[in-house]
């Protein structure tokens, strides 16, 4: 056996040796070798699933149901209320425009008033 040979199948030991201690280590579910990332990553979130919901402050449907309900008529009234503000917004922004032009126009007729003067 020749040193390259020796090498090759130390490798192909220690893969084995790392594919084996993973599927092992830490497995308390289902793991299936036909599809081992998968069943691992289910594995996980099924362990860790009712901290993943309170730390993300994920709310259930039927929660989000009730929310709906108690509070639709508020949040109906309040984008009625934006809508509005919205509108008042671009109505100033044109009369903002319409005040700048006007400006603009007298500073200009007094630029010219002033250098007709001289």
């Amino acid at each position: 056996m020749e040193l390259l040979e020796f090498i090759i199948i130390v490798i192909i030991l220690c893969a084995l040796i790392f594919l084996i201690y993973y599927f092992i280590r830490g497995a308390k579910g289902d793991i299936s070798l036909a599809r081992p990332v998968e069943s691992r990553v289910d594995e996980y979130l099924d362990r860790r699933f009712q901290h993943m919901v309170e730390e993300w402050q994920l709310v259930s449907h039927p929660k989000l149901q009730q929310f709906k309900e108690k509070h639709y008529k508020e949040i109906e009234n309040d984008e009625a209320r934006l809508a509005e503000l919205k509108k008042y917004e671009s109505g100033m922004q044109t009369s903002l425009s319409n005040l700048e032009a006007r400006l603009d126009t007298v500073e200009k007729e007094l630029a010219r008033k002033g250098s007709a003067k001289k």
